[in-house]
């Protein structure tokens, strides 16, 4: 007989005033098998079946055997079907066995069940506890099977991603590799990789997340699929460093150029600009140049820190202008510390 939908009703609003008035004891289904929560499907099969061979009735005696051998029977019923279990994880893992319990209001929105929870078990044989989950209201003469389909989100994803400095200047569009790890069959752990294309945002920092909806994993039925969180970091590259959106650029000059002064050409992740390097230069003294840093509503600055390169005196040119350098100049650099 099929359940009309103001009997479904009916006995829906029946289980849920029962459940606020009664408390019940919160079944670990995990600790009954004795499995982790990670468990694969196949982990728990072999745990139920080596349970159910321990404790059933017609090999054990024992006092408490047969109620094991439900309780096992029960936990099974849940576990082994990624819809209920998938359910039961929404509660969480803060609940002890044995815990006086009743379910949290709006515990299963969003989750469907395709049928009343029992499927070669005798349902009988299951808690009250089953029952305010996945079970029929037991009003001594009204039972109600539901009939829904069952849907749920999937998990989100996070990655980290390495871009390079130029694409959060100019934002970009490429193609990441991805190395998913997942659960075969036999339950071990493989590597599965996918690429994915990626808009990189212009003036993205370090540290910041790029959202790829529905990249996570896909949800169950109707529900929709977990998004991907990428993390960025900029690939190293050398002579570059940032702080916020302030950019450090090493900047190579000659000996001239620093004592003279003049103009350079200076190549930067936005584009090449002339800077004028002030007479009397030291190495590690920084140009400012406003606005050149990673982009923003105010954009960071990019700082030229001043490099002074000695030739080398590799030839006999270059050594007699070094000969001639020492003789004429009246130049000691460590003069202040004694030297």
């Amino acid at each position: 007989m099929v359940a009309l939908p103001d009997q479904l009703n009916k006995g829906r609003d029946y289980l849920h005033g029962q459940l606020r008035k009664e408390r019940m004891d919160y079944k670990d289904y995990y600790k009954v098998l004795g499995v982790e929560r990670e468990a694969t499907q196949d982990d728990i099969k072999r745990a139920y079946r080596k349970l159910a061979r321990k404790y059933h009735p017609d090999v054990n005696k024992e006092a408490d055997a047969e109620t094991k051998f439900k309780d096992a029977g029960e936990a099974y019923e849940v576990l082994k079907d990624p819809e209920k279990r998938a359910a039961y994880d929404q509660l969480g893992a803060n609940w002890q066995a044995g815990q006086d319990f009743r379910p949290p209001p709006g515990w299963d929105s969003g989750f469907e069940f395709s049928g009343g929870g029992y499927t070669e078990a005798d349902q009988e044989a299951f808690s009250d506890f089953f029952e305010s989950l996945f079970g029929q209201a037991r009003s001594g003469r009204t039972r109600y099977q539901g009939s829904r389909e069952f849907h749920a989100p999937g998990q989100d994803h996070h990655a980290r991603i390495e871009i390079a400095l130029k694409d959060a200047y100019e934002g970009a569009t490429r193609q990441i590799g991805l190395h998913a790890p997942q659960v075969d069959p036999a339950g071990h752990v493989t590597v599965k990789d996918r690429t994915i294309k990626v808009t990189i945002p212009k003036g993205i920092l370090p540290g910041q997340h790029i959202r790829l909806a529905g990249q996570g994993t896909p949800g169950i039925g109707k529900g929709r699929a977990g998004d991907l969180y990428l993390e960025v970091a900029f690939k190293p590259e050398r002579g570059f460093s940032i702080d916020g959106r302030d950019v450090y650029m090493d900047l190579p000059i000659t000996p001239w150029e620093a004592a003279l002064g003049g103009k350079v050409k200076a190549p930067t992740p936005s584009g090449s600009v002339e800077l004028k390097i002030p007479p009397n230069a030291r190495s590690g003294q920084k140009l400012r140049l406003k606005g050149r840093g990673l982009p923003a509503k105010p954009a960071g600055d990019l700082y030229a820190v001043l490099q002074i390169v000695t030739p080398p005196a590799d030839t006999p040119e270059a050594r007699e202008i070094y000969e001639k350098m020492a003789r004429e100049l009246d130049f000691n650099p460590r003069s202040k510390s004694g030297g």
